[in-house]
């Protein structure tokens, strides 16, 4: 499902999108869509890039305006400003995690920049397992430190979502790892909160 555009870059790897909402879709996208650690997918060039949200922000330009009305918001949309856009909406944070390249996984900074205005759509269950998988069936999280580094303060939760994501989709012996990995972020995540 599409859920929104790029609007900004903060850094080569972490880009800002806005999430449509209904005077862009028919149908905008529910905030289960845009949750917090959900896998997407931007084509960019030859590239499928993928990512995880990782932040949101609100934006209401209208917060703080208490000055007297003419004319209520619906009246000057419809009559007033026909061509008006919602200046209110939702931005995600969107941390690029790696790219798809025909049947190649490659879980690396991607290398192109994305364009704005590039469509971000939400990944199912199978591509995030097809993503996360190697030619051996076995799991692979090669940018675990690339999170750690760029994620910030939301870095071990954004990994603790992942695993528990992941530990949903994949085999028993894939849990396993998945489930000392765990333990060792609830421990890291323990130790930050004690600080």
């Amino acid at each position: 499902m599409i859920i929104g555009k790029i609007v900004k870059s903060n850094s080569h790897v972490d880009y800002a999108g806005r999430i449509y909402d209904r005077l862009e879709t028919p149908a905008p996208p529910k905030p289960a869509d845009y949750c917090f650690g959900q896998f997407v997918k931007i084509k960019a060039y030859d590239q499928e890039v993928v990512g995880a949200i990782y932040n949101s922000q609100l934006i209401n330009p209208e917060y703080g305006n208490f000055g007297p009305r003419l004319s209520t918001p619906p009246e000057l949309n419809a009559v007033f400003s026909p061509d008006y856009m919602n200046e209110q909406g939702v931005l995600i944070g969107i941390l690029l995690l790696g790219w798809k390249e025909g049947d190649q996984n490659i879980h690396r900074i991607p290398r192109y920049v994305l364009p704005v205005d590039a469509e971000i759509e939400t990944m199912t269950d199978d591509e995030v397992l097809d993503f996360h998988t190697d030619s051996n069936g076995k799991l692979q999280l090669h940018y675990f430190s690339h999170v750690m580094t760029h994620a910030g303060q939301f870095a071990t939760q954004l990994l603790l979502v992942i695993v528990e994501q992941l530990g949903r989709l994949t085999s028993p012996e894939n849990r396993a790892t998945l489930g000392v990995l765990q333990n060792a972020l609830v421990w890291q995540n323990t130790m930050e909160q004690m600080r």
